[in-house]
C-alpha cells in the first residue's frame, strides 16, 4: 500500500520499499473547462542536480525535447510528452534508475509547467486532481504519492517533488511549489 504524503512531508524510499532499484514517477492532472477556449498543454520536466543545488550541464535538464539523461546508462528518461492530458492515470512519466544514478547527482526535481500559458491566458488555478506518485518499475506497486491540494491561481509552473540523497539513501519530498513565470523561472533557479 502506498504512503500518501503531504506537502513538505519527505520519506526515505528504503523504509517504505526496501531493495527498490528502478522507478517510474508518473506525474497526472485534470483540467477544468475554461473560457480561454484553448486546450491545455502541460509538460512534465526533470532538473537533475549537484550538491550545489544547480543543474549538472544542460544536458541535465530533462523535457520533451531532450528525453534522457547524458549518463552512459540513461538512468533518468522521459517517456514522452502527452499534449492533452486526456485519460485516466499518469500523463506524463519519468523512469529513473535509482541503482544507475552516477554519484555526482544529488537531487532529482519533477516538474510541471504549462505550454504558452501566458498566451493562452491558463494557470495551474484551472487545473485539479494534480499528483505525482513514485511507483516500482518491478512490480508495478505504488511506493509513494502526493495530491496536491492547493489552488495555483496565479502559478504557471509547479515543482511537483523530489528524489535526492540523504545518507546513502534515496529519499522523496512532496514540495508543491508553484512559480509564475512558467519554464523559464524554473530555468532561473537551476541554472
Amino acid at each position: 500500500m502506498a504512503v500518501n504524503l503531504s506537502k513538505g512531508q519527505r520519506i526515505s524510499l528504503e523504509k517504505v520499499a526496501p531493495g527498490l532499484s528502478e522507478v517510474f514517477v508518473g506525474l497526472g492532472w485534470d483540467t477544468n473547462i475554461t473560457d480561454s477556449g484553448d486546450d491545455f498543454d502541460i509538460d512534465a520536466s526533470v532538473f537533475i542536480l549537484g550538491s550545489n543545488e544547480k543543474l549538472l550541464s544542460d544536458n541535465h535538464f530533462i523535457f520533451y525535447n531532450n528525453l534522457a539523461s547524458p549518463d552512459a546508462n540513461k538512468s533518468v528518461e522521459h517517456l514522452g510528452d502527452n499534449r492533452t492530458g486526456a485519460g485516466e492515470g499518469d500523463d506524463e512519466v519519468i523512469k529513473v534508475n535509482l541503482k544507475q544514478v552516477p554519484p555526482d547527482v544529488n537531487k532529482i526535481v519533477m516538474t510541471v509547467t504549462i505550454h504558452e500559458a501566458e498566451e493562452r491566458k491558463q494557470n495551474f488555478g484551472q487545473v485539479q486532481n494534480a499528483f505525482v506518485r513514485v511507483v516500482n518499475a518491478e512490480n508495478q506497486n505504488e511506493v509513494v504519492r502526493y495530491d496536491l491540494s492547493e489552488d495555483y491561481s496565479i502559478e504557471t509552473a509547479l515543482i511537483m517533488a523530489e528524489l535526492y540523497r540523504k545518507d546513502g539513501e534515496w529519499r522523496v519530498n512532496a514540495v508543491g511549489a508553484g512559480y509564475e513565470g512558467g519554464l523559464q523561472a524554473l530555468l532561473d533557479r537551476y541554472q
